[in-house]
């Protein structure tokens, strides 16, 4: 009888949900579970745009259960994973009064790999240094550990170098032959994932399994009816990431590392030691003069490589490294036979000699190939310029049941750039909006005396509005820039003339910056791309969030220069196609950092006057939640002092920036987006 209960009678007044201390009824949920329900009970493929405070999480997990089928949630984050495990299915058994079947696969990389630990722990490296701390701790964690979810040792920092030597991979992995596989934790991760009625998993992990074996047929992930993307804005960056192929000198270090150690391991005669060092060595040398050989941009920056790439000097490099990887891959193949992990680095040294002769021999105009150096390291790659054609025939044409849901993917109301850059041919829509009571709770700052972001003068004009902002908050602020050298040159300026705590992405883990942010009310966070989604502080630790400039893709990326390409020969605008729905999503991101409860109160700040002064400002601000918007500084006083974000008596302190705006201070000095018809020219 229960079981026959759609999801609504479970989530509505009536329902077992309702008698949870702080139940509210949400109309818009039950829209999305009675739209999620129809598209798992018939084979239906479903875009939601679910605004904040939904509930969509409960909104698709509850359909899924009670569909009596196998569903795969992939999420864009593992925090959102973490979420659902640690939360909300520990609710919904308390709930629906039974054990849930449900597992959670993480990428390959969260888990100790047994027969590398083992190796370290043999090796002469265990004695060096930092490594032999945290082995110690690694040691007496294996022993107690039920998933080996690096996660759970909390002594060890996720970014501590012995992950690197410890965890699986998909290039480490053995298989049965494993001498460890039985007791293995992604063994072990997998059955659970066969026996579960529910698979939780990331994107990554997701499409690594969808590029390499297809949704069926023995692959990482377990055969499965339907699949609900959370988080679905971040799909086609994944596709892209899995579709392309990447050759990193991380990659060649990790492989010529763990060479060395399973080449050295039983060997006695010192010509066998000699060859076991050498050989990979010789790797690296080779793989310093490649990457030295290649063209390069700025630090951070991908640039295309030339059709032409293997001529002169780079091609004598490349030769030079693909001779050395060819030496190495021959040296572990004929002693691959006395042990798994040679076998192994045999398997390893091919794929990577493939991957990069498919990155070096040429693109065939489907795939654009790029460089990138990032302070020391460096990689090439050869990505997909168009990811719609292949997720169509292998994801949207194969699995039945498709949901695609998050707070963002629609532009100007519709579906259409979304569903076009996955290629989505037909699907149910749905758009709910938050419950949230934006006009009273944010503030939309539109900075448009600004100079243009472009101009010399902006970045000045620009720190001098930020230190306002901030006297006005006092802190509790994110600054969300879109270039590592703007985020970098705002936090040394803070950090010489505020009086207050400044965080600065990078220089600790993002769980960790996080934490100190949340537990200082004063600080203010300068950060890029990864604090622009996907991060949660609600409260008053956040009230702030200055946008520095729009979120633009940035048009010489060789990747985004040959999507504009193919858009234009099929006679489109890339402006309008491509760059413009792409900045309002990630604006949207932006924007949604600030306000995620009912109680929050706060202002956004959009430091580029391009959104007031520009006709296609009012694309970028129809797509954004309906804050009231402030022109001058004088109406984010007065909703400062409305909300309460701020002593009043400090607010006298702060400089006037419009001494001339006429703004009179008081609730009606900010105004609803329909009270200005002006909005946006």
């Amino acid at each position: 009888m229960r079981l026959a209960m759609r999801a609504r009678d479970w989530l509505g007044p009536d329902g077992p949900f309702a008698r949870d201390p702080g139940y509210e009824l949400r109309p818009s949920q039950l829209a999305m579970a009675d739209a999620v329900e129809r598209a798992l009970d018939e084979d239906r493929t479903l875009i939601v745009e679910a605004g904040t405070g939904t509930g969509k999480t409960l909104a698709y997990l509850l359909p899924a259960l009670l569909s009596g089928r196998k569903v795969v949630v992939s999420t864009g984050t593992r925090a959102l994973q973490d979420q659902i495990m640690e939360h909300d299915v520990p609710l919904l058994e308390a709930r629906l009064g039974r054990k849930l079947r449900v597992a959670c696969m993480k990428g390959l990389a969260n888990y100790l790999c047994l027969r590398r630990f083992e190796e370290l722990r043999l090796s002469p490296e265990s004695a060096h240094g930092a490594l032999v701390h945290d082995l110690g701790e690694l040691e007496r964690w294996r022993a107690t550990t039920s998933f080996g979810d690096k996660r759970e040792l909390e002594s060890v920092p996720e970014d501590a170098p012995i992950w690197a030597h410890v965890t699986s991979s998909s290039d480490t992995r053995i298989g049965q032959t494993c001498r460890h596989h039985d007791a293995c934790f992604v063994t072990r991760m997998r059955r659970a994932a066969d026996e579960a009625e529910l698979v939780v998993v990331n994107h990554h992990l997701f499409f690594a399994d969808l590029a390499t074996r297809g949704p069926h047929g023995g692959g990482v992930l377990p055969d499965y009816g339907a699949v609900i993307f959370d988080e679905a804005h971040q799909i086609e960056d994944a596709a892209t990431s899995f579709f392309g192929v990447t050759l990193s000198t991380g990659r060649i270090e990790r492989l010529c590392r763990d060479a060395e150690r399973a080449l050295l391991a039983g060997e006695k005669d010192q010509t066998s030691i000699d060859r076991a060092t050498r050989l990979p060595r010789n790797v690296l040398t080779a793989m310093a003069t490649f990457f030295r050989a290649l063209p390069s941009g700025p630090d951070g920056t991908r640039i295309e490589l030339p059709r032409d790439l293997l001529r002169g000097d780079t091609e004598q490099a490349y030769f030079a490294l693909d001779d050395a990887l060819s030496a190495l891959a021959s040296h572990a193949e004929l002693r691959s036979v006395r042990h798994e992990a040679i076998a192994s680095i045999a398997k390893r040294t091919i794929a990577l000699r493939e991957d990069a002769a498919s990155v070096a021999e040429g693109t065939r105009g489907k795939r654009v190939a790029w460089a990138q150096r990032t302070g020391r390291s460096a990689s090439i790659g050869a990505s997909p310029i168009d990811v719609a054609d292949v997720l169509r025939s292998q994801l949207f044409e194969t699995t039945p049941a498709i949901v695609m849901t998050s707070a963002t993917l629609s532009t100007s109301g519709h579906f259409k750039y979304f569903a076009a850059r996955l290629g989505v041919d037909l699907c149910d829509e749905l758009l709910l909006a938050s419950p949230f009571d934006y006009p009273s709770q944010a503030a939309l700052y539109l900075a448009g005396k600004l100079p243009d972001p472009r101009e010399p003068g902006f970045e000045d004009a620009a720190w001098d509005e930020i230190q306002r902002l901030l006297a006005l908050t006092d802190g509790g602020c994110f600054v969300l820039c879109t270039s590592v050298r703007r985020m970098r040159a705002f936090a040394e300026r803070a950090r010489v003339e505020l009086d207050r705590p400044v965080l600065l992405q990078g220089d600790m883990p993002k769980a960790a910056i996080l934490d100190r942010f949340r537990r200082d009310p004063r600080s203010v966070l300068f950060a890029t791309s990864s604090f622009w989604e996907g991060v949660d502080v609600p409260g008053h630790a956040l009230r702030l969030v200055i946008i520095e400039k729009l979120p633009f893709e940035v048009p010489s990326d060789p990747l985004v220069s040959a999507r504009c390409d193919r858009l234009r020969e099929k006679g489109e605008s890339p402006f309008s196609g491509y760059l413009l729905p792409s900045a309002a999503i990630a604006l949207k991101q932006g924007f949604g950092r600030l306000i995620r409860s009912r109680s929050d109160r706060g202002i956004v700040a959009v430091l580029d006057s391009r959104l007031v002064t520009k006709s296609y400002g009012k694309v970028l601000l129809s797509s954004l939640p309906d804050a009231s918007r402030c022109h001058s500084f004088d109406e984010v006083r007065a909703f400062a002092e409305h909300a309460g974000l701020s002593d009043p008596a400090r607010m006298q302190a702060i400089p006037e920036i419009d001494p001339d705006s006429g703004s009179a201070f008081g609730p009606e000095a900010y105004q609803r987006p329909d009270q200005r018809a002006e909005e946006g020219t």
